[in-house]
């Protein structure tokens, strides 16, 4: 049996519309996310996913329901202990890669270590992160110089760099084509096994499910199905 890093009960999230109404974007979801796994929530644009995924990494908060990370109610923290746990447990991946464009790849990563308090040999850790996701030979590149495929990788070694209990991934097959997709996703399940991360992904994209250790497909805010 898989141990759970992350639980989420009952979690609702509605937002108010200009009538006075109120818009269910999430409708009662329970998800149990296990350690060391890869999830994926699949689901069309609209589907909630992105807006629980934001739940779960204590960047929003439910309307109702609950979300326990590593036996601790989210809920009970401090906005400062939020924050905290955002900077050193958790690392994000987004579909837009966002880099710093006038850093090389191993700046990049540098500087997320140094924004997560880490003190010592950042260079041997950006460079191991590197190596990780394939990326040794092209330390020194900006960038404008990297594919899109490569330039994600590089998101990849930023968002593990810190050593985070679980990275949340969204969409970060989006914007690639679906070789180069395959490729991150396979970066993530050797990440799995290799150095015990815990990874939450969304995509629209039904050729990943088979790939999935763990799926939950969102329709309209609840849960329609998995694996």
């Amino acid at each position: 049996m898989d141990m759970s890093i992350l639980t989420a009960n009952g979690i609702k999230k509605a937002y108010p519309l200009p009538g006075g109404e109120l818009f269910w974007a999430l409708k009662g979801i329970n998800v149990e996310i296990p350690a060391g796994k890869l999830t994926i929530l699949k689901g069309r644009s609209g589907s909630g996913k992105t807006t629980l995924m934001n739940i779960m990494s204590a960047l929003d908060a439910p309307t109702e329901g609950e979300v326990f990370f590593d036996g601790q109610s989210v809920a009970e923290l401090s906005e400062a202990q939020k924050t905290k746990l955002r900077r050193s447990g958790i690392g994000f991946v987004f579909q837009s890669v966002a880099l710093i464009p006038i850093m090389t790849a191993m700046e990049n990563v540098e500087y997320a270590l140094r924004l997560a308090g880490w003190k010592n040999g950042r260079q041997e850790r950006a460079r191991e992160c590197l190596e990780m996701v394939g990326l040794g030979k092209r330390l020194s590149h900006m960038p404008g110089e990297m594919s899109g495929g490569e330039q994600q990788r590089v998101a990849i070694a930023r968002a593990i760099a810190h050593r985070p209990k679980i990275v949340f991934a969204d969409e970060p097959t989006g914007e690639l084509d679906t070789n180069t997709a395959l490729q991150v996703v396979r970066i993530f399940k050797e990440l799995n096994s290799s150095q015990g991360v815990t990874i939450v992904m969304t995509t629209h994209d039904r050729g990943f499910m088979e790939i999935g250790d763990k799926v939950y497909e969102l329709e309209d805010g609840e849960i329609k199905g998995g694996q």
